[in-house]
Parts: structure tokens; sequence; C-alpha cells
């Protein structure tokens, strides 16, 4: 490179192009630590950091590709490899220096972990069955949903609608039956945030259903009484 005189302005093209160059190496290694680091913590997204005699290196990883290469020194501070920009010339020799030893303390780490699995016993006991409860649930919900939905179908044919809800207190608690195309849509118990003892996205859980399924038969007659008074409603009507 010639000497600029003192009208020229110094190209920094070859020291971008060296850094360039170095920071591309240092990516590609760090990416292997990142990818191992990254089968280890079993996870899309993580970092760690590294402690040595000259800093702290931080290595972050997403979806096991480097994200970043940071070093935290006594001297300099700075992103070694980076999404944002590549690093001063100065500040990434710098933090070369204590690079072999970055490689060191992961290498450690690593190797911390070899056979520290060994001695984790494995057999494990029986896994219960939930066949016998799910099928007591099923046939519970099976009946509340039978009367459900004839509850919704002659809710439907008397409001004329497509949808609609029913509610009344039972047991200090309100109940609503939603109805969609003369059928239920959901039985709630509680208001919004209650239970749901009928639902197109969950069951309840068996406990809850123990505790509500008692109170179908009030709910059923709080609709009767509601179906009597409609049609008492009409008893003085004359044509």
């Amino acid at each position: 490179m010639t000497e600029p005189t003192n009208s020229e302005v110094a190209s920094a093209e070859e020291a971008a192009e060296r850094r360039d160059e170095v920071v591309e190496q240092v990516r590609d290694h760090a990416g292997e630590m990142a990818r191992e680091l990254a089968r280890l913590q079993g996870g899309d997204y993580g970092k760690r950091s590294f402690e040595t005699d000259e800093g702290e290196w931080t290595l972050k990883y997403e979806a096991g590709d480097l994200q970043f290469l940071r070093f935290e020194g006594r001297r300099v501070d700075t992103y070694v490899v980076s999404t944002q920009h590549p690093p001063d010339p100065e500040e990434l020799e710098t933090a070369l220096a204590d690079y072999d030893a970055f490689v060191a303390a992961f290498n450690r780490y690593v190797e911390s972990l070899d056979g520290v699995l060994e001695d984790v016993a494995t057999d494990f006991p029986a896994v219960a069955s939930t066949e016998s409860v799910v099928a007591e649930r099923e046939r519970v919900l099976g009946r509340v949903r039978r009367v459900a939905d004839r509850m919704a179908r002659e809710l439907a044919r008397y409001e004329g609608d497509e949808y609609g809800s029913f509610a009344a207190r039972v047991a200090g608690s309100r109940w609503e039956l939603k109805w969609e195309d003369g059928s239920a849509s959901y039985l709630r118990v509680g208001g919004e945030g209650g239970i749901y003892l009928l639902s197109q996205y969950a069951q309840p859980s068996a406990p809850d259903v123990r505790a509500l399924a008692a109170d179908v038969p009030a709910f059923v007659e709080a609709y009767n009484d509601h179906v009597e008074d409609l049609d008492a409603s009409l008893d003085t009507v004359s044509l």
C-alpha cells in the first residue's frame, strides 16, 4: 500500500477486508460451539457466558445458529460477532488474543458434564391409567349433553334464532346454556371465568363434574319453569 500524500484520504478497504475475513472465520468456528450448546441446552434460543482470566465471553444462539459472540474484558468490550455491525479492528485484535482461552473454557464446561447422568435411575413406577375416570366422566357428561341439547332445540324453536342463551341461578351460581344451530354450544357455571361443564374446546375436571352434576336437575327445573311462564303469558290471548 502506497503512502498517501497530504491531500489524499487513506483507504480503509484493506483493513476492513482483513477484519471481515477474520470475523467470518470466528463466526464459522464459534458457530460450531453454538450448535453444540443448543444441543446441550435443548432449545431454539439460549445463551451462556464463560469466564477467562481476561474477561467474560457470552455466546448466544437462535435455532442452533450463532446470534452473537461478545467479549467483555478489562481493556475492551465488543461484539466479536454480531448481526448488527462488525467490530472495530483494534478491539477485535484485543478480544481475539483471549479467544483460545474462551474455547478452552467452553470445552471444560462440556467435559464437566460427561457422565453426569450415568447414575440416574431410570426404573420408574408404572403409570396409572385414566381410562376408568375418563369413561365415567364421559358417561355423566353424555347425559348432561343430551338434556342440554334438548333444551337448546326447544329454545331455538321458540326464539326462532340460530344463536341464543338461557341463564338461571342454581344453588347461588349463575348457570348459562348457550346454543348454536339447535344444539348446546356450552353450559357454563359461575359466569365469565367460571367452569364450563359442557364446551366445544375442553373437558371439565372430574372433581368439577362431581361437584356440579348434582345441580343439573335444578337447572332443568329452572328451564321448565321458564317455559311454563312463557306458556302462561299466552293464556289470556284470544282471537
